[in-house]
């Protein structure tokens, strides 16, 4: 199992990892959960997919994607949208309510946002708590080398149950909500403790 954080700058480097993410995350969001999101070339993607992004990948010698991540700086700004969770806030994501935080969403160079976090259907039972705890692992590695000391991310409410497995710091930073038929939760993870 090889876990690779993506950018602009150097996903050249690594042939269809980025890519077959986006072909992984429209397998899941649009085929398996029937989320109405954009897609073209069998590919998922959304306004936050820009240089200013990176992507963590949980993937196989042979690129297959088994799990992802996208990371998101709080400081973003692209024509009227920023950041996923800050954008929902100001009204702007029809899909997503704008009560999910109970203050208002950070703007701040330690604060980064982390969203579309996945582990394939195709990964099977017996390694899927290990590949999900990687992905968590790398996403912290990932924040902490960007200067993040907190990533806002919006998740299954189950979060309690995993969060100490997986070793990370994590808090409530708005009410449950009820999307798509899952009940999900705006989180803090703290990675300030972890900073070297």
């Amino acid at each position: 199992m090889l876990t690779t954080t993506l950018s602009f700058e150097n996903l050249h480097n690594h042939g269809e990892l980025f890519a077959n993410m986006l072909r992984a995350r429209r397998e899941l969001f649009i085929v398996h959960n029937k989320w109405d999101l954009p897609e073209a070339m069998g590919m998922e993607y959304d306004q936050y997919d820009t240089p200013a992004s990176r992507w963590v990948v949980v993937h196989d010698e042979l690129g297959q994607v088994l799990a992802g991540n996208r990371l998101t700086p709080t400081t973003a700004k692209c024509g009227i949208y920023t950041y996923m969770i800050r954008d929902a806030q100001k009204g702007l994501l029809e899909t997503i309510p704008s009560h999910l935080l109970y203050e208002e969403a950070p703007v701040s160079e330690t604060v980064w946002e982390s969203s579309r976090l996945f582990v394939s259907h195709n990964v099977p039972a017996g390694i899927r708590r290990r590949v999900h705890a990687q992905l968590v692992l790398e996403i912290s590695k990932a924040a902490r080398n960007l200067g993040a000391t907190q990533c806002l991310t919006l998740l299954n409410a189950n979060w309690p149950r995993w969060a100490g497995r997986v070793g990370v710091d994590m808090t409530a930073m708005g009410p449950v909500m009820n999307i798509a038929e899952v009940n999900n939760q705006v989180v803090s993870m703290n990675f300030a403790s972890n900073l070297h």
